[in-house]
């Protein structure tokens, strides 16, 4: 059986108007998808429909996080992934809290000048195509050490979902056939043949296909567990391929990879509690960060989206990022000072200097020069089950469809994370990222991310899972739609569908959502100095929101053609 959704029927179903019975203006509020019992939120339909299945089945939130993880694998080849790595944050029924780090890491025989040429200067492409910009994969490992500790079906229910579609294929949505399309040269340019997306006539709409050789990899992985990837015939594909293209992955490598437990950053925010992720993640730091900072300020008064909300925020911002760039980077390689970062007293002389008739030009922060911001492809997904375990996971290839390079034989695509390493002080990743000396290549060191998987409770209950891909835009993305929520009384549909904007410190502009800010509106933040650049869109969220009755609101981002699904 093919498996199609129509993306339309999906946006109407998510984004479905409903009275707001709690107000007594009777205003129409929009609310995404609501259980009474479980919900899951991802960036692909059909990854949906197999984390609720597993939920039905009686699998709890990490069960279907699981399947979900090996389901985007197949139909979201483009960030979906068993080839790149990520984290999850947790928060158990019994409101214990933690995170697992399945980052990539560095091959042994990486090096801190591996991307400069003989004049020390960067060299273009290195980092982000071909096979020496892959690091050693952690999706899987991690995978089974989620099991491993609360996994409740047996692994081989959770993978054999992702098998049949791989087996059976998948249709595509138009967006899919988009950026299949455009990377053909450099699927042709590195995978010479053995590459399932290649066609010499262009993919269209409703196309099926299919993964035969993922199928397999995914087979291997159900029969022999972690192994089935780490070691025995997968690692000698991916070790192949390596020797084919020049990479350093070896099988010493693979088979030492070991995913990590870390304790959860935790802070407060105008009373709920704020789980997410610590380094080698940015995104916990500057997320707590940012919150802190808003907590000096009334956004609630102010208003959504008005010329003084935007201007504060990105006062904020500029500077969490210049922190960001100069003291983040894998804690077992550098002393991350995280609990200076998150003190009040730093914050609040952090942002001491904020003028609330004046953007503060980000020369005077930290001197620094960028001229880009590229786009990022990851995915995150969020699920809660019927017993309240909530699951907030991020994983990602980096750059849409990796380093481009596909596994012969395997049928999966490597991640392009060396590009996250700072490949020189000062020198920009893909996506104007800004990294210092803590951030430089090391053997078997784990790279900076700004992914955010984030979890909120309030009174000690469930409140908020949330998350979003987005590089280097996924902490201001998470961090507005929590602000949508608690500060602006939004619903969480309502919160993710919101125009989003950002600013990462460099390049010194706020990105914004075309089409969403008015003219006068956009004149008053130039009068205040902002420099504004539109892009089509920022942020694909999947989130949830336990609603003051208990249910589940589950709302995936309409930029994209995710849903959620719960019962």
């Amino acid at each position: 059986m093919k498996y199609y959704f129509p993306a339309l029927l999906l946006l109407l179903f998510s984004c479905s108007p409903i009275a707001d019975k709690g107000n007594s203006d009777s205003i129409t509020r929009t609310y995404g998808p609501i259980g009474s019992s479980a919900m899951v939120s991802t960036a692909h339909p059909l990854a949906s429909k197999v984390g609720k299945e597993i939920l039905l089945k009686g699998g709890n939130a990490f069960d279907a996080a699981i399947a979900i993880q090996f389901t985007l694998a197949v139909v979201y080849p483009v960030a979906g992934n068993i080839g790149g790595g990520g984290f999850a944050v947790y928060r158990s029924t019994d409101g214990q809290v933690g995170s697992l780090d399945f980052r990539e890491k560095a091959p042994a025989s990486a090096h801190k000048d591996m991307y400069l040429n003989t004049q020390g200067e960067v060299i273009p492409g290195m980092s982000t195509e071909g096979h020496l910009a892959a690091g050693v994969p952690g999706s899987v490992d991690g995978m089974f050490k989620l099991h491993e500790r609360f996994g409740s079906l047996p692994m081989e229910d959770l993978i054999q979902p992702a098998i049949e579609l791989a087996y059976e294929g998948v249709q595509l949505y138009d967006r899919d056939v988009e950026n299949i399309n455009k990377y053909q040269e450099l699927f042709k340019k590195y995978d010479h043949g053995h590459n399932q997306l290649i066609k010499e006539t262009p993919w269209q709409e409703g196309d099926v296909l299919v993964h035969k050789n993922l199928a397999g990899t995914l087979s291997f992985i159900r029969d022999l567990g972690r192994d089935g990837f780490y070691k025995g015939i997968v690692a000698n594909q991916i070790v192949a391929e390596m020797n084919r293209g020049s990479g350093l992955i070896t099988k010493e490598d693979l088979a030492n990879y070991s995913a990590i437990w870390r304790e959860p950053l935790v802070g407060q925010y105008k009373g709920y509690k704020v789980i997410s992720m610590p380094p080698p993640s940015s995104g916990g730091v500057a997320l707590l960060q940012l919150l802190q900072g808003a907590e000096q300020f009334d956004f609630s008064k102010t208003g959504h989206n008005s010329a003084e909300t935007i201007h504060l925020m990105t006062e904020l911002e500029r500077r969490v990022y210049a922190d960001r760039a100069t003291y983040l980077a894998d804690p077992d390689f550098f002393d991350v000072p995280v609990d200076m970062l998150l003190s009040k007293g730093y914050n609040t002389d952090r942002f001491s200097s904020i003028k609330k008739d004046q953007s503060t030009p980000s020369s005077e922060i930290k001197e620094g020069k960028v001229d880009i911001i590229e786009s990022i492809e990851t995915t995150h997904f969020s699920v809660v089950d019927a017993n309240g375990n909530a699951v907030s996971i991020t994983t990602t290839l980096n750059g849409y469809f990796g380093c481009k390079v596909m596994v012969k034989g395997a049928g999966f695509f490597l991640n392009n994370e060396m590009d996250d390493f700072s490949a020189k002080p000062g020198v920009p990743n893909q996506f104007g990222l800004i990294g210092n000396e803590a951030n430089a290549v090391a053997p078997e060191k784990r790279m900076l991310s700004s992914m955010t998987p984030t979890i909120l409770e309030k009174d000690g209950q469930l409140a908020m899972v949330v998350g979003t891909p987005g590089g280097s835009t996924i902490i201001t993305c998470v961090f507005q739609t929590i602000l949508n929520v608690i500060d602006h009384g939004m619903t969480m549909q309502e919160a993710v569908n919101a125009p989003k904007l950002h600013h990462q410190w460099l390049p010194d502009r706020v990105l914004y959502e075309e089409g969403t800010l008015d003219e006068a509106l956009l004149g008053e933040l130039k009068a205040l100095g902002h420099e504004m650049e539109p892009r089509s869109a920022l942020g694909k969220m999947d989130c949830i929101l336990v609603l003051p009755d208990g249910k589940l609101e589950g709302a995936s981002d309409p930029r994209n053609y995710g849903t959620a699904a719960g019962f």
